[in-house]
């Protein structure tokens, strides 16, 4: 009997502990579900591996393989952040890797128990990391510095408040949050958003277009002929009908007065009588001359 029921004892127990083990590993291996999203699935990875992370002592083998697992699953997240950065013409496989120190910094300072999804705790971070690689490190122009400094702390205090608020902050939240003027803070964001001056000669990048230079308006010659053109036409209907043909034969068809003398059946010095007569028609007639 008790032969028999010695070797019980420690299966009622063991297939608690072996699931559990299994259902890690699973967590860590297993291809998504078909019907879940991919987001869903990072999500809820990145869940088991924080509460695994929250078990393990830092420094450890386990625990950097944890922290490893957690970088890698949410680097799509970084590739998102850094794609909001695409019109800086710098490399993304920079900006990527910027905005991965940001994600490390935020692994290790999330703390799951506060009930915020990662994600939303980790945005700010990467893109503030992101920010200030661009301040730093590729600004070209050149803002004054009381300005610059506040534009700091305004980057500062909207990381602090999407993280409160879990959303953007408005502009006057961060006005009140630094105590000073919603136009202080609207400037800083202008400011901060100033990093390069563009060539006007430079093709835009992406989209195919031509230079800023070969957009830019210019005093086109034809507009005052279309002026030109509306006064003669204005003046000519004030003129007899003969008339109006020999200067449409003269001036239209490009006609000799001698072409035009055959034309009408009238000698060629009553075709330049005309012509004089006609000009000094339209002279008197056109105001803006007079």
């Amino acid at each position: 009997m008790l032969a028999s029921t010695a070797p019980q004892a420690p299966t009622s127990e063991a297939p608690d502990t072996t699931e559990a083990a299994e259902t890690t590993e699973a967590a860590e291996t297993a291809p998504p579900a078909p019907q879940r999203s991919r987001g869903a699935d990072t999500r809820a990875l990145t869940q088991v591996l924080f509460a695994q992370l929250k078990e393990l002592q830092p420094g450890t083998p386990e625990h950097d393989r944890v922290r490893g697992a957690l970088i890698e699953a949410n680097l799509p997240l970084v590739r998102y952040a850094a794609a909001r950065f695409r019109s800086r013409n710098e490399p993304m496989e920079d900006v990527v890797q910027v905005g991965t120190i940001g994600l490390i910094n935020a692994i290790d300072r999330f703390d799951p128990d506060r009930g915020v999804q990662f994600p939303t705790f980790a945005m700010p971070t990467v893109v503030g990391e992101i920010k200030r690689y661009f301040r730093d490190n590729v600004r070209t122009v050149h803002v004054p510095r009381r300005l610059h400094e506040l534009w700091v702390q305004v980057n500062s205090a909207t990381e602090d408040l999407t993280t409160s608020f879990g959303r953007t902050p408005t502009t006057s939240e961060i006005a009140a949050r630094l105590r000073i003027t919603e136009d202080e803070v609207l400037s800083c964001i202008e400011a901060g958003r100033s990093y390069h001056a563009t060539s006007l000669e430079a093709a835009q990048e992406g989209d195919g277009l031509p230079g800023l230079l070969d957009r830019l308006g210019y005093e086109d010659p034809a507009l005052d002929g279309v002026e030109h053109r509306d006064l003669v036409r204005h003046l000519l209907v004030q003129l007899p009908e003969r008339e109006q043909r020999i200067l449409l034969l003269r001036y239209y068809s490009n006609l000799t007065q001698s072409q035009i003398s055959a034309e009408l059946g009238v000698s060629q010095m009553h075709v330049s009588r005309l012509l004089a007569r006609s000009f000094q028609r339209l002279r008197s007639a056109n105001r803006i001359d007079a």
